[in-house]
C-alpha cells in the first residue's frame, strides 16, 4: 500500500490533489508493460527508475519528467541519452546525479533485481 504523506513530502511544497500524488508514486509505461518507482522529486522534476530495465539503454540511468517533457539519464556520466528537457532542469537533473551517483548506483542494482528502491534525497 503507498504512503501518501511520505508521497506528498516527497514532492514539491505546493498544493496537490492526492490523485495527482498518488500518479507520481508509481509511474506506468504503456510502452514497456513497467511500473516505474518515483526515486525522487525537487523543482518540479520527478525522477524515476524502471525495475528490470537491463536492454534499452545498456547502462545504468534514470527517467526524469518535468512538465511535459521527458528524458532518461545516465547515471555513470549524467549525459542526456534520450528525449529532451528545458536547460535549466537538465542541469539540476546532472547536478542532482552528480551528487548522488553512489546512492543511484545502489538503487540501480536493486532495480535490476526487482527488489524495492530506497528514496534519494532531492537537490536543496
Amino acid at each position: 500500500m503507498i504512503d501518501m504523506q511520505k508521497v506528498k513530502n516527497s514532492l514539491p511544497s505546493h498544493k496537490i490533489d492526492i490523485r495527482l500524488a498518488q500518479s507520481y508514486a508509481y509511474h506506468s509505461s504503456a510502452k514497456k508493460g513497467l511500473t516505474m518507482p518515483l526515486v525522487s522529486s525537487f523543482y518540479g522534476i520527478l525522477i524515476y527508475m524502471y525495475w528490470l530495465d537491463t536492454k534499452q539503454h545498456h547502462s545504468p540511468h534514470i527517467h526524469a519528467e518535468y512538465a511535459g517533457s521527458e528524458a532518461v539519464f545516465s547515471i555513470e556520466e549524467s549525459d542526456l541519452l534520450e528525449g529532451t528537457m528545458p536547460p535549466r532542469q537538465t542541469r539540476l537533473i546532472q547536478a542532482w546525479i552528480e551528487i548522488h551517483r553512489e546512492e543511484l548506483m545502489a538503487d540501480w542494482t536493486l532495480a535490476i533485481r526487482g527488489e524495492t528502491l530506497v528514496k534519494i534525497d532531492p537537490l536543496r
